[in-house]
């Protein structure tokens, strides 16, 4: 391939990476969410290295300090157990985004392919998929991940399986119907014409041709599967004591509001910093995404 050819496929992915620059850019509130959910990430890598009080974060107890309020010493106050809650909160960053990334990351590895296959192939196998699809869709996924969870046990793990159980048919639908409007381009056409078995063109073209709405969509899941982990633990089907989960932190801490008001107050604000920047960051990504929004 000459540099002149090259030249011609490089110059439209600079011009539309440019494009999306400026696009986010234009939107403030997508250029914070952006910025406040680096520093969240950020916290998750480093969180073992950076919390004051690395010993809090098990059942380590010194109850001689139970309940202090925030304080220079304790920033975010301290438990029933005298463990530091600003500790805790943070190393809680890192256990929300790691099983919020794992439960959509596990929704999107079933539901692309699924939503890929039934939609190219068609006939009887779109319908197969499409209707356990459906079946899975009549249940609110915050109750079809709490009766899952409650069959396996109550566990981290197990709720990051329910969830992306609970998840995944929002992809299949969703790709199904990209899948749909890909295969009568004139591209998928010769690929079958010149006799590509069809795995490799839902491989090839259909999947990486589905990525951008996968991506908004993932992207506006975050926050709703963080509430959803917290939700759980909130009920005891999620995060197990010692481990520093917000919406375990919040289960625990309800016994003593309004009294230690500060146990609760803080993990809940995480909770909602957190999922209101993946919230405000996937509606960004849409605008940028989007070829009707682009071209205004």
């Amino acid at each position: 391939m000459n540099y002149s050819v090259m030249k011609e496929i490089i110059k439209p992915k600079i011009k539309e990476f440019r494009e999306s620059i400026y696009l986010l850019r234009r939107n403030t509130l997508t250029s914070i969410a952006l910025y406040v959910i680096l520093a969240i990430v950020l916290i998750a890598i480093f969180s073992p290295y950076i919390i004051p009080y690395p010993e809090h974060i098990s059942n380590e107890a010194n109850i001689a300090n139970k309940f202090m309020p925030p304080s220079g010493e304790h920033f975010f106050g301290t438990d029933e157990l005298g463990r530091d809650i600003f500790s805790r909160v943070l190393y809680g960053t890192r256990v929300s985004i790691t099983t919020g990334i794992l439960a959509v990351g596990l929704a999107v590895i079933i539901g692309v392919p699924l939503g890929a296959i039934a939609g190219f192939v068609g006939g009887a196998i779109d319908e197969l998929i499409m209707r356990i699809t459906d079946i899975f869709l009549s249940f609110p996924p915050l109750l079809l991940a709490i009766v899952l969870v409650s069959l396996l046990g109550p566990s981290l793990n197990n709720a990051i399986l329910a969830i992306a159980v609970s998840w995944w048919p929002w992809y299949t639908r969703l790709v199904r119907g990209q899948a749909i409007s890909l295969k009568e381009r004139k591209f998928i056409q010769a690929a079958e014409t010149i006799g590509t078995p069809e795995y490799k063109i839902i491989l090839k073209h259909i999947i990486p041709n589905t990525i951008s709405p996968v991506i908004v969509q993932a992207s506006m899941d975050m926050g709703g599967v963080i509430l959803t982990i917290a939700s759980l633990s909130f009920l005891g089907l999620g995060a197990q004591p010692p481990t520093p989960e917000w919406g375990l932190m919040i289960s625990i801490s309800r016994k003593y509001f309004p009294d230690v008001w500060w146990y609760s107050i803080f993990p809940g604000l995480a909770i909602f910093v957190t999922v209101l920047a993946f919230n405000l960051l996937g509606d960004g990504v849409r605008e940028i995404l989007d070829p009707k929004t682009r071209k205004k």
